[in-house]
């Protein structure tokens, strides 16, 4: 973390803490440590992309599937504030294909236990071997939840939460995560679904689509 991250840093955490994000892994992960959180400069273009793609490599060596703790990794842009909710998942977007891109250069396969096709119910998004279901977070957000002063990205280990479920203890953490979130927004989030049920890659940047949403990613192949 460079010299001027740290406030911002402790303001997420404080987010995390508070009653308005109803996530409590996310909660658990930040008392037991198991959230790292890096800042970037801006979500709209590709200045720190490498360096993103860099830490999230490291990250992935010191996740435990087998951990009661949930572990993720957040990301925050503080530089530049994409106005609506259709901007921000544009950005989104563009970050995770450019990491795509920066992965296939370097030669990484996609996982191998999820799907590629991000228009399929089993997708996660794949970065260096491993599967991800990521959170996205902005000022323009429309459910509150997901309502952050800049906008993050939040890489949850899609393997890990697979394990929980084996386990039995991903639908009670998600029970009342639901149960929370309805409470502070009035609803249920109508774009939530089970892996497995609905586009999982239209969960990513929290806004409301249809069902004709059509995913801005593409898969890039290995050079043979």
């Amino acid at each position: 973390m460079t010299n001027g991250q740290e406030p911002v840093v402790e303001r997420f955490e404080d987010f995390i803490s508070s009653d308005n994000f109803p996530c409590v892994g996310a909660k658990s992960a930040l008392v037991r440590q198991g959230l790292e959180t890096r800042c970037y400069r801006s979500i709209l273009r590709t200045s720190d992309d490498f360096e993103l793609q860099r830490e999230l490599t490291k990250f992935l060596g010191a996740i435990d599937v087998n951990s009661p703790v949930v572990q993720s990794f957040a990301a925050i842009f503080p530089d530049e504030i994409p106005p609506t909710e259709t901007d921000f998942e544009r950005a989104l977007w563009d970050r995770l294909q450019s990491l795509h891109n920066l992965d296939v250069a370097a030669g990484r396969s996609w996982a191998d236990n999820v799907s590629e096709d991000p228009q399929s119910s089993h997708f996660s998004m794949s970065l260096g071997g491993h599967p991800f279901f990521v959170v996205g977070l902005h000022p323009a957000a429309s459910r509150p939840a997901r309502r952050f002063e800049y906008p993050v990205l939040v890489f949850n280990s899609h393997d890990q939460f697979e394990r929980l479920r084996e386990d039995r203890r991903y639908e009670k953490l998600q029970s009342v995560i639901r149960e929370r979130d309805k409470e502070l927004s009035g609803s249920i989030n109508p774009m939530l679904a089970d892996h497995g049920f609905g586009a999982a890659a239209a969960q990513y940047s929290g806004r409301e689509v249809n069902s004709d949403w059509v995913c801005p990613f593409e898969k890039k192949e290995l050079a043979s």
